[in-house]
């Protein structure tokens, strides 16, 4: 009698744990390639949890990435909540999310992240530049969440005293990325790729969502970066909407999706030291291993100030990269871009690139051009690491529709391999107001078509 009555307990004070149970929404948006679902979780009805109830004081780092902490752990532990961040600055260091949880920034609350390294260990398993190791953690970070939001009408702002400092790329940094990636060409377990030391200085990301479900970032600014701003890893169902995201640093992407499914960006503004939208899947035999391409990708609505390129595919792309919608978009007069989409690739990577549509954008003036695709682009890995395993990337069926631009060097420049041409390429109604070199510049492309 007492072990049945002491299960019964046991039972109700579970389901009493779970009886907050998140709902969720779904999103259904029309794309050239179909239909894209995206589901993201309603915290709607969800019970609060102040973090001043925890003992979060303004100025107290200490304190306050304790009530943080504690908060989103109360929340998790009784099935799900809001964690909220009153008005004011509140400095912290790392920010570690649980499923079920939504931390909500209200209006003229601050977070303000530590520039101290040491506030972001233990290190955690995450990535630099698309091979997975174990290093700093981001300064919110979500791993292996379900229904995970980051939400209000706050900021989330990053010190940046120390992580400026490790801008350069210094020859003790490089030989550490070129072990990291030696590692991953050898398998070596991500466990044992440990690249938390004195010369590696690998930046950690803002915010990274790895290996997670039915994420939603809504209304927030997001201010400076280490590194890049936000990077949904190997999740499913991720909207992105309504965001202010301005960083100005080295590698500062505003929007990375590596091997993640079923992402929504809408309605967001950038302003961006690099990358406005980078596509990725993995560097080489990281992309290789996990097999996991980034696909169903929407893009709408957002205006860009400034960035390199509007959307960039690339160019760690070795999982492949398919379906991916740009549309509605606009980059504002003065912003320094040097493309409106640039696909990269190199003789290294493998991989693909498919089904890739622009529609209906505007911008003034480009640096470079409107539509770039280049397949030798290395970067610092040129003279690293030789090539170990050559395997060429296939790029095909690339649709620009209704884009326009003011000043250009060229409308297209593509440059392909003999071995393996770009095809497939259509530009219809693509245009721009002064071509000061070329409209088309091509290497090896087959049935290109522009009318």
């Amino acid at each position: 009698m007492k072990k049945i009555l002491c299960s019964v307990l046991v039972f109700a004070s579970l389901t009493g744990a779970f009886a907050q149970k998140i709902a969720s929404v779904t999103t259904k948006v029309k794309a050239p390639f179909g239909t894209v679902t995206v589901t993201s979780p309603d915290f709607k009805k969800a019970k609060k949890f102040v973090i001043t109830d925890f003992g979060a004081v303004p100025g107290d780092k200490q304190k306050n990435s304790q009530a943080i902490a504690q908060a989103i752990a109360k929340a998790n532990e009784q099935g799900g909540g809001i964690v909220v961040v009153p008005k004011g600055e509140w400095l912290t260091g790392k920010v570690h999310l649980k499923s079920n949880v939504n931390l909500q920034l209200d209006k003229d609350a601050v977070l303000l992240f530590s520039e101290d390294p040491n506030d972001y260990l233990p290190a955690v398993h995450s990535t630099w530049e698309g091979m997975e190791c174990y290093n700093y953690s981001p300064l919110v970070y979500a791993y292996k969440c379900e229904n995970v939001a980051i939400t209000g009408e706050g900021e989330l702002k990053a010190k940046m005293e120390v992580w400026k400092e490790w801008f350069s790329r210094p020859k003790p940094h490089m030989e550490s990325i070129k072990k990291l990636y030696t590692d991953a060409f050898n398998y070596v377990p991500v466990e044992q790729r440990q690249m938390v030391n004195d010369t590696a200085h690998l930046r950690p990301q803002f915010i990274q969502f790895n290996r997670c479900e039915n994420v939603l970032m809504q209304g927030v600014k997001v201010t400076n970066s280490p590194f890049w701003t936000i990077h949904p890893y190997l999740c499913k169902n991720v909207v992105l909407r309504d965001l202010k995201v301005y960083a100005h640093g080295h590698n500062n992407d505003g929007v990375d999706p590596e091997m993640s499914q079923n992402v929504l960006i809408e309605n967001c503004v950038f302003d961006q030291g690099d990358d406005a939208i980078a596509i990725k899947s993995g560097r080489n035999p990281e992309g290789w291993r996990l097999k996991t391409p980034s696909k169903n990708i929407v893009m709408r609505n957002c205006t860009v100030k400034n960035g390199h390129q509007l959307v960039a595919i690339g160019s760690e792309l070795s999982g492949g990269i398919e379906n991916v919608f740009i549309d509605n978009c606009q980059v504002l007069d003065g912003a320094k871009l040097f493309h409106l989409l640039f696909i990269k690739t190199n003789e290294r990577m493998g991989g693909y690139v498919k089904n890739i549509y622009m529609s209906n954008v505007k911008s003034g003036k480009i640096d470079l051009g409107i539509l770039g695709i280049e397949t030798d682009v290395l970067y610092q890995w040129k003279n690293l690491v030789p090539t170990v395993i050559k395997k060429l990337t296939p790029i095909e069926s690339v649709y620009l529709e209704n884009v326009t631009a003011t000043d250009v060097k060229f409308v297209s420049r593509i440059l392909g391999q003999k071995e393996l041409p770009v095809k497939n390429i259509s530009l219809k109604n693509v245009n721009a107001t002064t071509i000061a070199e070329k409209k088309d510049i091509h290497e090896n492309v087959v049935n290109f078509t522009s009318k």
